[in-house]
């Protein structure tokens, strides 16, 4: 198993900035991809960003310009910077990480944007 533990999510205003993280461990083979993902009640959970072994980022259209995905390789960490923020930010935001072919989520973090 491996586990993931987002921090870092709380409330901004509208336009303000907030830096996410999430700590992998455990019984980690080898990280092929890492991503964020969100989720708000009664909707699916979409994807927001994904970084590939090779650095490549891809983000949701929503996002796009505004969130950028970094990753630590040596400290099993990756980060959303998330930029001029807007209340459909709003949502728990979850980490993931493809582990030798096994996918796995962390238990989420809020993110509230209101003024």
């Amino acid at each position: 198993q491996v586990q993931l533990v987002e921090s870092g999510g709380g409330l901004v205003q509208p336009g303000g900035s907030l830096r996410l993280s999430c700590t992998m461990s455990g019984n980690i083979i080898a990280i092929r991809y890492m991503g964020w993902g969100r989720q708000v009640p009664g909707n699916e959970r979409e994807l927001v960003a994904h970084i590939t072994g090779e650095n490549r980022e891809i983000y949701a259209d929503s996002v796009k310009g505004r969130f950028t995905i970094s990753r630590d390789n040596v400290k099993n960490m990756v980060y959303l910077q998330m930029n001029s923020v807007n209340p459909d930010d709003t949502a728990v935001y979850y980490c993931y990480v493809d582990d030798n072919g096994r996918d796995y989520w962390g238990q989420g973090t809020q993110v509230t944007v209101s003024s």
